[in-house]
């Protein structure tokens, strides 16, 4: 996301090829990251590469001008996935994900025009991101009872502070053996150690974009990030090492997408590959921040 928007092109391909000399090959970007530039970046990195790496990208957001560049509807999803393919430089994407919710599309429609995309070798396999639970479960039996291709992907939102995922989203993935790649596992640069009640850098994520300053504006996500900071401290890490660690320890977690505005941030969350994350220092971290409440909110239930 940070190609062409927080990273120009030269510090781009830095991090481009530090991530694949650890043994990154999977490149997750959408249309909308820096108005495109982001996908014509990552195109310009893979090309002569194409075949050992995993790419994906993302249809959903406002893509051109009027009402009908953006959604999930067959007209716009078959007019952005050529857009993608061209400034990615490539004839397919592994994974092509439905980036939001449409209110104003059916999901069969939208089902059936990412299975169209499959049979026509433009996508290898469906994606969802920011879905709920429900909303999933709805388009997978539908694909099912139609014999579509169905997700296999998901990418919700998961850190320390924000653990919805964990109540629906993250047992129906296991249960239905999907993927699934969290964003945001520093929450937005929440969890870097930059971030307290009483801290606050000069400039960042969360104070200088209106959506992360509303998403993370609870007094409580601040309490967690001072006692999360603390206790990374006291182990001897950097704070977004364990916060990537965390995320991607859960059971459910295919791997955690990590992101970077240079070098040195990239290896700060690399690090996370160094750290032996047990169950029972996973629950010590957990109990840092809050337990969601269950489903069926029987809360007498909780493990």
């Amino acid at each position: 996301m940070s190609f062409g928007g927080d990273a120009d092109e030269e510090t781009a391909k830095a991090m481009f090829e530090r991530c694949l000399d650890t043994g990154i090959n999977f490149f997750d970007c959408a249309n909308v990251y820096a108005g495109g530039r982001s996908e014509e970046i990552l195109g310009r990195l893979i090309q002569g590469r194409r075949e050992e790496l995993v790419i994906t990208s993302k249809v959903y957001g406002q893509s051109g001008e009027g009402l009908n560049a953006r959604g999930l509807s067959r007209r716009h999803i078959t007019r952005a996935i050529e857009d993608s393919l061209r400034r990615l430089g490539t004839d397919r994407l592994d994974l092509y994900f439905v980036h939001q919710f449409d209110t104003d599309t059916p999901i069969e429609e939208t089902v059936g025009a990412l299975d169209d995309l499959v049979r026509q070798g433009k996508i290898v396999y469906p994606a969802v991101s920011n879905w709920a639970a429900w909303q999933i479960a709805k388009a997978l039996g539908i694909a099912a009872r139609r014999e579509l291709a169905r997700f296999e992907c998901i990418q919700p939102m998961y850190n320390l502070a924000k653990r919805q995922a964990e109540v629906e989203i993250l047992p129906l993935a296991e249960s239905e053996g999907l993927g699934v790649i969290p964003y945001s596992p520093m929450g937005g640069g929440l969890l870097s150690g930059k971030y307290g009640r009483e801290r606050r850098p000069e400039a960042g994520r969360l104070l200088q974009n209106k959506n992360y300053t509303k998403r993370y504006g609870e007094p409580l996500y601040y309490e967690i990030a001072d006692r999360f900071t603390e206790h990374a401290r006291e182990r001897g890490l950097h704070p977004a090492t364990l916060a990537v660690a965390w995320v991607m320890a859960h059971p459910a977690v295919t791997a955690p997408i990590i992101g970077a505005r240079n070098l040195e941030q990239l290896e700060s969350s690399l690090a996370s590959l160094d750290v032996d994350m047990t169950s029972e220092w996973r629950r010590e971290i957990a109990a840092l921040s809050y337990q969601p409440p269950p489903a069926t909110d029987r809360s007498e239930e909780l493990a």
